[in-house]
């Protein structure tokens, strides 16, 4: 049966057919390039083709040591434990001895219907396979971009993630991974490297496709808009908010002035010394905080918390173990 290709929207350029075998060995970006997302679904597939499939505890099993999920969508796990609740574990996931703990093992590919199996107390079913720290990588990217619903984002940082392990000097283990070409993946990691604040509050963004990363990434290239969207990050509330709506926020940023709604009312404090002879009023925005002082004190004990700031700040330091 032929598969959707989650990545008809991601990529500028058609992969070419060129019947790559069934192996990890890496030569090159020229020999790196998938055919088809079917071809990748194949290639998973055969991890398990013909392996005895066991009953593991979940509670045995660890998370890959590279994270590719960055949001959970909870329709999507939801209607997944109940399919398995319902008619059982149809396909096994693919777990390795742990290279670190004996009698435990990690997961390859298959992290929700690990989770869901925990979840429903029953075991999960796996097949266990040998493989190192690169085999492991290239068939977690393979299986996700061939099945799983993963976003953009979650992509590009996945695929920065591979890099920084640094298999190779070509990236060549991540192109493979991802069934990318140079061009895409340096398009990924134009965004997948802005600053951490912006990923942090966009989270999967599971709407947001290439495109739209692409027009933020390049508004972001001009220094005063990046600074307005990281002061707009640090004086807005994102509590609640997904992905999809943290990226809307910070257009908003970009094309208002202020937007509407989102900002956190500013804490204001009031002192009054007890003859009177001097009041202060503090302002904080969880970023900036001000302090102003009025009546007829305010000229000299302003200039007393200016001459005495490095002795407060030391008392500060130690009152709170900082």
């Amino acid at each position: 049966m032929a598969r959707k290709n989650p990545f008809v929207n991601l990529m500028d350029e058609k992969p070419a057919d060129n019947g790559v075998a069934l192996d990890y060995t890496i030569k090159g970006a020229s020999r790196s390039i998938i055919s088809s997302i079917d071809e990748l679904a194949e290639r998973a597939d055969k991890l398990l083709e013909g392996e005895t499939v066991v009953e593991l505890d979940p509670d045995l099993v660890d998370a890959s040591f590279v994270r590719d999920r960055l949001e959970e969508d909870p329709q999507e796990f939801a209607d997944l434990l109940t399919a398995i609740g319902e008619r059982g574990q149809d396909t096994p996931i693919l777990v390795r001895p742990h290279p670190q703990a004996s009698n435990r093992y990690m997961v390859v590919f298959g992290h929700r219907r690990l989770a869901a199996a925990k979840q429903l107390g029953r075991k999960v079913r796996a097949v266990v396979k040998s493989i190192d720290d690169r085999t492991h990588v290239v068939a977690q990217g393979q299986e996700n971009s061939a099945r799983a619903s993963l976003s953009f984002i979650e992509k590009a940082i996945f695929a920065r993630r591979l890099i920084e392990l640094n298999y190779d000097t070509d990236n060549a283990t991540v192109m493979k991974a991802l069934a990318i070409d140079k061009t895409t993946l340096s398009k990924m990691l134009s965004v997948a490297n802005l600053p951490a604040p912006i990923l942090g509050v966009t989270m999967g963004a599971k709407s947001i496709g290439r495109d739209r990363w692409y027009d933020l990434k390049k508004l972001l290239e001009k220094p005063a808009h990046m600074e307005k969207v990281l002061d707009f990050i640090a004086a807005t509330d994102f509590t609640g908010l997904n992905g999809d709506a943290g990226f809307h926020l910070l257009l908003d940023a970009l094309k208002r002035k202020k937007p509407e709604g989102y900002y956190k009312e500013p804490r204001r404090q009031s002192w009054i010394a007890p003859d009177r002879s001097v009041s202060a009023e503090a302002v904080s925005n969880g970023k900036n905080y001000s302090l102003s002082l009025k009546s007829r004190d305010a000229v000299g004990f302003g200039d007393y918390l200016s001459s005495n700031l490095s002795r407060l700040y030391e008392d500060f330091r130690k009152k709170t173990g900082s």
